[in-house]
């Protein structure tokens, strides 16, 4: 192999693909990325076996084929430190390394086997595709419920799910649940379902608005989902097992309704959530006409704050967790949101007031008599 690509080019590709390796040193060649040469495009290849991020370059010259393994964030870090311009890299087969050269400097590293290097799913076979916009923020609303507790893995996941018009993606973690549908500007060619690992969602997202993705085209070999944007193809395995019957975990009614100003009530919730410390809730104490949010902390201290609320009926009180309520605060995207609450002990709700089809489901936690 030899080549010659502009640094820049190379370094980012470096750095996207890079979120792939894996850093438990298990298997060294899971520590590395993969570069293979041909076709006159250079092709790099990531994986930890959970998620494989590929990605290919046009912008360089061709001289030799080759494939070659190398130590990736090493390789990275070298190329991000070298001068700007042209980077050379030439495979000396017999020193078992790779020269690495750009100005003056010159760098060898010693490569790892390439055959060791797992095999990644390709994006190819029937493909559906989705709008890449509302994809991308659809998974920056709903992936925050996921669970990160490996203990029950099935909730680590999204729940994705297209057919016709709509597109829905589900993600809870037993304390919460957020829903987000979205209505596509044209039908789906084929209805898809899939629990899709919540990183590779936000991998996914991340590329999607770094890579300005129009489309993202979606294949689904065995037990694997891959993705392609902008010439990034994401892949990952599916988690396997049923996922929670979310439906049934909707309310269908409540008793009250409370629409608040998002900022504001916002702003509240993140100030007094600075005294609610060792696991102490934020509470929301509901009377005629007042929001009062308040949080004390054993040893440290206490806030509250109020604001004007519409409530009505008798005095409310109820308690969540304090990250879990901002964040949903910081989910609904309009100007103003509906609280839907029916007693301290069964959860509530948040909802846009208008625009967006988005429901976020928060479990209360039980207050002290």
């Amino acid at each position: 192999m030899k080549l010659s690509v502009p640094r820049d080019s190379l370094s980012g590709a470096l750095q996207l693909v890079g979120r792939a390796v894996s850093s438990r040193g298990t298997l060294p060649s899971l520590g590395g990325i993969l570069l293979a040469a041909g076709e006159g495009r250079l092709t790099l290849r990531a994986t930890d076996m959970e998620l494989g991020i590929t990605r290919a370059l046009d912008d360089v010259k061709l001289e030799r084929d080759g494939t070659v393994l190398l130590p990736g964030r090493l390789f990275a870090d070298v190329v991000r430190s070298l001068p700007p311009g042209q980077v050379a890299l030439e495979l000396r087969a017999e020193q078992r390394d790779v020269e690495i050269a750009a100005g003056g400097a010159r760098f060898h590293l010693r490569t790892l086997p390439a055959e060791d290097f797992p095999r990644l799913p390709e994006l190819d076979g029937e493909t559906a595709k989705l709008p890449g916009e509302p994809l991308s923020a659809t998974i920056e609303l709903v992936a925050r419920a996921a669970s990160r507790d490996e203990v029950r893995p099935i909730l680590t996941g999204v729940l994705v799910q297209a057919e016709g018009e709509t597109l829905t993606m589900v993600a809870t973690d037993s304390y919460r649940l957020s829903v987000k549908h979205t209505k596509l500007e044209s039908p789906v060619a084929q209805p898809l379902e899939a629990n899709v690992p919540a990183r590779a969602l936000r991998e996914l997202a991340r590329i999607v608005a770094a890579e300005g993705a129009n489309e993202v085209e979606i294949a689904l070999p065995r037990n694997q989902i891959v993705f392609g944007a902008a010439g990034v193809v994401v892949s990952s395995r599916l988690i396997e097992g049923q996922f929670p019957s979310w439906r049934q975990l909707v309310p269908e009614s409540f008793e009250h309704e409370v629409r608040l100003p998002r900022e504001e009530f916002l702003e509240i919730a993140r100030r007094i959530s600075q005294l609610a410390q060792r696991n102490a809730p934020l509470r929301l104490a509901f009377a005629e006409g007042e929001l009062t949010v308040a949080a004390e902390t054993p040893d440290i201290g206490d806030a509250s704050e109020g604001m004007p609320a519409p409530y009505s009926g008798e005095p409310l009180e109820i308690a969540f967790n304090p990250q879990f309520l901002v964040e949903g605060i910081e989910s609904v995207g309009s100007e103003e949101l509906a609280v839907q609450l029916s007693s301290p002990l069964r959860p509530g709700l948040l909802r846009p007031v208008d625009g967006e089809d988005f429901s976020y489901l928060v479990m209360p936690i039980r207050l002290n008599a």
